[in-house]
């Protein structure tokens, strides 16, 4: 019985062992896309080519569909005594469509805004996401949180801000406050670094 109770306890103590040194092993690091984006140089073109895309698609589109919309109201109101019942349920049904997409043109602009910004910014967010996933496999982060996600009380290690790495690994340049204080960071992490 006491050897069957010295195994069970060896066999514990290992796996305790064993789950505390790999949770120390893991790294957490903490991200924020919406810091790297602004640092590439030409992104201000996306503004550019979304003013236009809103005046000369949107608006343009907009103005079409109102003309169209008047044109078909005025037949209507125009023609819909003599037309056969059939036929003026139909023509109903379409204004009715039509109005309802005029009085929602907002919510359909906005998608279609947000669709195209999210098109024209596609190839740097796919810059971002390569250039994260090298820094989480070189410095050997395990998780990455979201920087919103963190308490505003706790301050997290300046060096565990994968924002930074990746706007250094992309070789876009940092705001002078965030290269100061990382090159002040790294100094002091790697005078506290013992000599091996």
């Amino acid at each position: 019985m006491k050897k069957l109770l010295f195994v069970c306890v060896a066999f514990a103590a290992t796996f305790l062992f064993s789950n505390t040194t790999h949770a120390q092993t893991q790294k957490i690091g903490y991200f924020d896309e919406q810091f790297v984006l602004p640092l590439f140089p030409g992104i201000q073109k996306v503004d550019t080519l979304l003013n236009s895309f809103q005046n000369d698609s949107l608006r343009v589109e907009y103005e079409y569909r109102v003309g169209d919309f008047t044109r078909r109201d005025s037949i209507f109101k125009k023609d819909s005594a003599t037309m056969p019942v059939k036929a003026r349920e139909l023509a109903t049904r379409e204004l009715n469509q039509l109005k309802y997409n005029l009085i929602n043109w907002q919510t359909y602009a906005q998608q279609m805004v947000e669709a195209k910004t999210a098109q024209l910014l596609n190839p740097y967010r796919q810059k971002i996401a390569e250039a994260l996933r090298q820094v989480m496999a070189e410095q050997k982060y395990t998780y990455v949180l979201n920087e919103q996600a963190l308490s505003q009380y706790a301050q997290p290690p300046l060096l565990d801000n994968l924002s930074i790495r990746v706007a250094l690994k992309l070789k876009l340049t940092l705001p002078k406050e965030y290269e100061d204080a990382w090159k002040a960071a790294t100094s002091a992490g790697a005078a506290g670094t013992p000599k091996k």
